[in-house]
């Protein structure tokens, strides 16, 4: 279990505490190991609380780049054929991998294949946050059952994200009220259905889902 997190801003902030604050609140589900990404141009944000499974060394750190540097990711869950992918892409490609953890293996094979192929081969569960620097595009993706969790949605005028709605909470200026609807949908059903969060302009991303900011 890793935590994943970042934001796209209309607004100048302190990027590095930033992230570092959402980070904190997900220290429970990687403690191993922090990361950042911000990219000045675009004023966008990656945060990473590791646990290390696959790869327990350096080369399995993130926020990740792919080999051109197009791509910028950060990773939770686990793909069980990720060897089986790499095995498929050394008979296409001469790839000279700098690990072996499965976050590579995602990466290279999206950098390789794109997005939409390199997800219908992945066997697993993941939440995944993609920046791809050349179409200034993010994406959001998380698995067919939903294992891992994605929160995501507005504070104010900047777009949010991580694993855990606590770590949206401490972006600065957060003043999103309690969603009654959603409190209303707790006390029936003894939770918060999908796409609806406990609090106004947040959702947690549903199952199968790519979501893309432009």
């Amino acid at each position: 279990m890793c935590g994943i997190t970042g934001f796209v801003s209309k607004n100048i902030i302190n990027y590095k505490d930033v992230l570092n604050t959402m980070i904190s609140k997900m220290n429970h589900r990687g403690p191993d190991s922090n990361g950042i990404y911000y990219n000045a141009d675009f004023k966008i944000g990656l945060g990473h609380a590791r646990l290390s499974i696959v790869d327990l060394s350096e080369s399995g750190h993130q926020p990740m780049a792919s080999t051109l540097g197009r791509y910028h990711m950060v990773f939770n869950g686990e793909i069980y054929n990720h060897i089986a992918i790499r095995e498929k892409l050394n008979k296409e490609y001469q790839i000279k991998w700098k690990g072996t953890s499965d976050t590579e293996t995602v990466l290279i094979a999206i950098e390789k294949w794109g997005i939409d192929k390199t997800i219908k081969q992945l066997v697993g569960m993941f939440a995944i946050a993609l920046v791809d620097e050349e179409e200034q595009k993010l994406y959001l993706i998380r698995d067919r059952m939903g294992e891992k969790p994605l929160y995501y949605g507005w504070v104010n005028e900047d777009f949010v994200f991580a694993s855990d709605i606590k770590s949206i909470s401490t972006f600065p200026f957060f003043q999103n009220q309690i969603n009654r609807n959603s409190l209303a949908l707790f006390l029936k059903h003894s939770a918060i259905p999908e796409p609806y969060s406990i609090y106004e302009n947040i959702f947690k991303l549903e199952v199968g889902t790519i979501a893309t900011l432009d």
